[in-house]
């Protein structure tokens, strides 16, 4: 493969200005829910005291567990070899670096009180999860940070692998250490299982991989520059792979489930007689998340069929994470096993919920904040190679 040169985005028109408007506003509103939440409480939500991670953490789950995954493409370039993939590992570790910083805003103005962080960040439970994550998080800005100055810095290129290795490492960790966050939750039956981490870190392929595959089209188109056929079409064939493994996780993850007798009742709920919960499992994360995208993605490859597979790996892994968050809360929890529990206090009644605007309203603020910080490092640092065209990439680099 030829020298790679890169090019900031010219950044200079009306539609781009217009773009970086609508994230603003979106980003306004997402403040201005977070601050009706913080002065009138989560009362003004959907959650309550049964339903304590809602909307807003889905956002940030998605955002978190995307950012590890976009970070895929540069770790097939740096640490697997693969020259086809060099051109897009600037954009690959920016995309990780602004996906975490909208999923961690989110996450810090859903606490309700966004000053207490200060307390997670000086007063560690080393027993617990969150304790963890603070350092996997914050560490990971560290790394692809590092990352990208091997990148940028010519005399800094031969520690390239070295700390694609290492950021390679640090996200698989750090997407074990957010699905251990319900993995070991053992009072909660839909959420003890040692599945979720394996799980969490195949669903960040996948969603991080959605979302950098339409930035790239996204970028491409909008800038003029060339995103040939050999490129476009080796992403997409990879992204069905990784849909692929999700729907085997998952069909894992249940089969077990059905194995285990006392796992039956939870299968039940989410597959069949749960309400809204099947619902999104069935037509919302296999659907349109994982069987329409393979049918597009390896029976009709094209560029709009690998954006519209894309665009539903994203619907559905909201879905998904929908369902694993909410539904896990709502499943009425199990206090004292082999007993009949009768109380005024909802024992085996199925918690409602209902997503409040200003819970949707944070989330998409935190989308729009990442994208927003994206389209800003395009323009003022040159992350987009000047051509991705057939003629200036080697089919058998990859």
């Amino acid at each position: 493969m030829a020298s790679v040169q890169y090019r900031e985005i010219d950044g200079r028109s009306g539609g781009f200005y217009a773009l970086l408007g609508g994230l603003g506003v979106l980003i306004a509103a997402g403040l201005g829910a977070a601050w009706s939440m913080e002065h009138h409480g989560h009362a003004v939500t959907g959650m309550s005291n049964r339903i304590v991670w809602g909307m807003p953490h889905v956002f940030a789950l998605f955002l978190i567990v995307a950012a590890s995954g976009a970070l895929n493409v540069a770790s097939i370039a740096s640490v697997f070899g693969r020259d086809l993939y060099k051109p897009l590992a600037r954009l690959s570790g920016l995309l990780a670096i602004t996906l975490l910083a909208g999923g961690l805003a989110v996450l810090v103005l859903d606490l309700g009180r966004p000053d207490r962080l200060i307390v997670a960040m000086t007063y560690y439970n080393f027993k617990s999860i969150f304790a963890w994550n603070v350092f996997l998080y914050t560490g990971f800005f560290a790394v692809a940070a590092l990352y990208l100055w091997t990148l940028f810095e010519r005399r800094m290129n031969g520690y390239s692998k070295r700390a694609g290795l290492l950021a390679f490492l640090w996200r698989l960790v750090l997407t074990t250490g957010t699905g251990s966050i319900f993995g070991l939750l053992v009072a909660r039956e839909p959420w003890n299982s040692a599945l979720l981490a394996p799980l969490f870190i195949v669903m960040s392929f996948s969603f991080g991989l959605a979302v950098f595959v339409l930035v790239l089209m996204a970028a491409c188109r909008w800038s003029g520059r060339a995103l040939g056929d050999v490129v476009l079409n080796r992403l997409g064939k990879l992204l069905g792979v990784f849909v692929a493994v999700v729907l085997y996780f998952v069909a894992v993850q249940h089969l077990t489930n059905l194995y285990i007798a006392r796992q039956h009742e939870v299968e039940r709920f989410f597959l069949w007689d749960g309400g809204i919960y099947p619902a999104l499992f069935w037509f919302g994360q296999i659907l349109i998340g994982g069987i329409l995208p393979l049918v597009l993605l390896f029976k009709l490859p094209s560029r709009r069929a690998i954006a519209a597979a894309a665009a539903g790996v994203i619907l559905g892994g909201f879905a998904q994470l929908y369902v694993i968050i909410i539904g896990g809360q709502a499943y009425p929890q199990l206090m004292f096993p082999d007993k009949h529990v009768a109380s005024s206090f909802f024992d085996g009644v199925v918690a409602a919920y209902s997503p409040s605007l200003p819970e949707v309203a944070l989330g998409a603020g935190g989308v729009a904040l990442a994208l927003a910080l994206t389209a800003v490092a395009l323009k003022v640092l040159p992350f987009l190679p000047r051509s991705l065209a057939d003629g200036d990439v080697d089919p058998a680099a990859a």
